[in-house]
């Protein structure tokens, strides 16, 4: 049993469930699927992970100090992180999320104290990506700016420990790895701790198409790339549907029961192209979050 002990919420970060998938089971009896339960984090997503790590990072380097904001631009999950650790370590939060992220999303962030300011909807994350830049530009010694896209503490989190933890909870069976594309950090470092382990541990990461509407995850081709992303460590790159990932979003709750958001939808469809391929494995994806942060979109309407 995870405690908070007399550290706080933030010491719950990490160490999450691997959950066993059997959507596929019928069709690919002799792949193994599992997932990475990142709603268990306690800011209900994976997003903490590397949240805590780059305000850790910046108090050990000096950068974030006592009276500093913190301050991003985030889709919506690293906001909620930022705004939930922000508020453990009692430090004021700014966050500039395009317009037409989930309500959900936005009444999460202020629940936490945290300022938001609004980007045009219509430039998604890049839009957010060039808000953030302006306003730290007006008055640059008032902010701390982790910059999720370029700061190698976000993959560090991963590498350091979802990766670690994914050998551990499989006892090091994991022959396949599938995750969605963002910042790029949860991939880029669990896939570089796998493959450091194992180098033939197949690596797979997926985007959505370049219109899409899969919120928080980024069409690379088409956007502003990372910094951190390195396709090193992705064997390849795929881009998911929207729809399919939707159809299969919905359709592991209503067979097993697992709620989760329009991104581990992608992985899941991430992860049936590969079991078309492959005749046996033990494949791990990640789901980033639970779908109850998706229920004003109307994810689960149909």
């Amino acid at each position: 049993m995870r405690t908070a002990g007399r550290q706080g919420i933030t010491q719950l970060i990490g160490n999450t469930p691997l959950l066993r998938v059997r959507l596929f089971e019928r069709e690919f009896s002799k792949v193994e699927v599992y997932a990475k339960a990142e709603w268990f984090n306690p800011g209900g997503s994976v997003k903490d992970r590397a949240a805590l790590a780059m305000i850790e990072d910046g108090e050990r380097r000096g950068a974030l100090t006592a009276g500093k904001t913190i301050i991003d631009s985030t889709s919506g999950n690293t906001g909620i992180a930022y705004a939930m650790v922000g508020a453990a370590k009692h430090y004021q939060v700014r966050l500039v999320m395009p317009g037409n992220v989930s309500q959900e999303r936005k009444e999460l962030v202020t629940a936490y104290g945290a300022e938001i300011v609004f980007s045009d909807p219509l430039e998604g994350s890049d839009g957010a990506i060039r808000l953030v830049r302006q306003l730290i530009a007006e008055d640059p010694e008032r902010y701390f700016y982790p910059d999720q896209y370029s700061n190698p503490a976000n993959p560090l989190a991963h590498y350091e420990g979802t990766g670690v933890e994914i050998l551990e909870q499989t006892e090091g069976r994991v022959t396949h790895f599938v995750a969605g594309l963002g910042t790029t950090g949860t991939f880029v470092g669990t896939a570089r701790r796998l493959k450091e382990h194992d180098p033939s541990i197949g690596t797979f990461a997926v985007m959505p198409e370049q219109f899409h509407g899969l919120e928080g995850m980024k069409h690379l081709p088409s956007s502003i790339v990372p910094k951190i992303w390195n396709p090193e460590f992705a064997d390849e790159v795929w881009e998911s549907p929207t729809e399919p990932s939707y159809d299969l979003a919905r359709a592991l709750s209503r067979t097993e029961g697992v709620l989760v958001g329009h991104s581990s939808g992608a992985a899941l469809w991430g992860v049936r192209k590969l079991a078309e391929r492959i005749e046996e494995g033990v494949v791990v994806t990640i789901f980033p979050d639970s779908g109850d942060r998706y229920l004003s979109t109307g994810l689960y309407r149909r």
